[in-house]
């Protein structure tokens, strides 16, 4: 998590130089800056591999996506976003199949400990959502990684024992950096900018599926009937929250809306 961060964080900081948007400015943004490296990059770049340690990595990324039903209530106390009743509905399905594959026999092999980290990682990765949909009002994409990134990772050098070793471990190392970081996190600012973090959050839970595919290709994990199941859920949940974030939006209540009505 450590090099995966410093290296990420390196690629921001040059593409930062490169635009000119390097400083982030002072105050309350430069404090929700390290708020969000703490969060956001120490802590979930510590969870997350610690829950694929514990369970593996089918259940570890399937935790990872109770994100959207954090970012549901973080987006309406920070951003003000409306609570829609149909993306309640389809955060709900995502729970559902998330459920499928971490009760017994959906092949979830990890105990309590998985599980607990496995959550701890999906709320912290909601702040991505939260934080850069609520920075990216005043800061670019590049900006905010180029300073959360480096500061998360600092934070965890005190910890770290291992270090890249041969020609293949730097080349694993540099497309985690790149592919898995740079890549994907850029994506995600860029995308935000244009959807709700609620239904952005329900979107991208397609990645945990990804995930269970690549598990049982890679490290020969067991999928069992209802993570097959769960994992049909959560594609559905996201194409359908793709399809209505491609409809045009609709203005925001009037002044004087009931707020039984504002919840649409």
């Amino acid at each position: 998590g450590c090099w995966r961060a410093l290296g990420g964080g390196a690629c921001f900081v040059a593409h930062a130089a490169v635009t000119g948007s390097l400083h982030p400015g002072r105050g309350k943004g430069l404090l929700a800056l390290v708020a969000f490296a703490v969060v956001g990059v120490s802590i979930f770049y510590t969870a997350l591999p610690t829950a694929i340690d514990e369970g593996g990595v089918g259940l570890a990324f399937v935790l990872l996506y109770t994100a959207p039903a954090f970012v549901v209530v973080g987006a309406a106390l920070f951003l003000g976003e409306p609570i829609r009743r149909r993306t309640v509905v389809l955060v709900g399905v995502t729970i559902v199949g998330v459920a499928l594959v971490v009760l017994p026999g959906g092949g979830s092999e990890g105990g309590a400990a998985a599980v607990l980290w496995g959550l701890v990682s999906g709320l912290t990765y909601a702040s991505y959502y939260v934080a850069v949909k609520s920075l990216g009002r005043r800061l670019r994409p590049e900006t905010i990684y180029a300073w959360a990134l480096p500061i998360g990772g600092l934070l965890l050098v005190p910890f770290v024992d291992w270090a890249p070793k041969g020609g293949r471990e730097w080349l694993l190392l540099l497309g985690l950096c790149t592919v898995s970081t740079y890549l994907p996190y850029l994506s995600y600012a860029v995308g935000l900018q244009g959807m709700e973090a609620a239904r952005a959050s329900v979107v991208a839970t397609v990645e945990p599926v990804l995930a269970l595919a690549l598990g049982v290709a890679v490290y020969d994990e067991e999928l069992r009937p209802l993570a097959v199941l769960g994992s049909a859920l959560v594609i559905g949940a996201a194409a359908l929250s793709a399809r209505r974030s491609a409809a045009p939006a609709s203005p925001g209540p009037a002044a004087g809306t009931p707020p039984h009505q504002r919840w649409r």
